[in-house]
């Protein structure tokens, strides 16, 4: 990706945003907090959402970790009954394993927001279901990734575009990083200041997406991930009657 420069109109603050990054405390992920929290200053973000597989606590570091000038948002990618969801500006973990709709009230409790990842990657999340599921709660979410930098081939992306357009929901890109090679790869910019669920909200109004994707051989490094953190005891966190499925 080519750095973004942190600009200032009469608009106000051009802001640089990735809302949907891992680091090695995911079960798929190697990448250390802060080889990650450097990259994304490094190539000019000024927000990064880290969202691990069902778990906040690396976020929390972040937050002390992050160089001036850019922002971590607390977030977290919840395994629910029927599919991936990105949780951001959480203050309390969000257990994975209920529905959806439950899942989404609990990020409603803490004032956070709520966006559907790679919805139609037909290996993960959503993607592997029906369409039921994804219709349902259409109406109870804040944006729908309509570019997925990891989804392999450009239908399941063109889907979700479709889908966030007949549903009149913002769409934008994301990373979805799980190495540092990764890292603010697909970004959006925005204007205003999106360091509160309020100014998000407002900011993906007029999103300017920039997607792109790494290499695909970035990709095998996650079997290898997966590998190594289960020797280490950081598997995946499942509740029970959940599906194991491809990352």
């Amino acid at each position: 990706m080519a750095a973004p420069v942190p600009d200032s109109t009469q608009e106000g603050v051009r802001a640089f945003i990735d809302l949907h990054c891992h680091t090695s405390a995911s079960f798929d992920s190697l990448a250390t907090l802060g080889a990650v929290v450097r990259a994304a200053a490094s190539r000019g973000l000024t927000h990064l959402a880290v969202t691990d597989h069902d778990r906040i606590d690396a976020a929390l570091r972040a937050q002390d970790a992050a160089p001036p000038g850019l922002t971590i948002i607390v977030g977290e990618e919840v395994n629910t009954a029927d599919g991936d969801l990105i949780a951001v500006f959480l203050r309390e973990l969000v257990p994975p394993g209920m529905s959806a709709a439950e899942t989404i009230a609990a990020v409603r409790e803490q004032g956070g927001l709520v966006g559907i990842p790679h919805p139609f990657d037909r290996l993960r999340g959503f993607g592997r279901k029906s369409g039921a599921q994804i219709e349902s709660i259409a109406g109870l979410v804040d944006w729908i990734e309509t570019y997925n930098a990891r989804v392999i081939g450009g239908s399941a992306n063109e889907r979700a575009a479709r889908f966030a357009l007949e549903h009149g929901l913002p769409g934008l890109a994301a990373s979805d990083s799980h190495t540092v090679v990764e890292v603010g790869v697909s970004y959006n910019a925005v204007q205003g200041d999106p360091s509160t669920p309020a100014g998000l909200l407002a900011a993906l109004g007029a999103i300017d997406m920039h997607p792109a994707r790494a290499t695909f051989y970035v990709r095998a490094w996650t079997p290898l991930a997966k590998i190594i953190q289960s020797m280490r005891g950081n598997g995946r966190r499942r509740a029970p009657g959940t599906v194991k499925e491809s990352r």
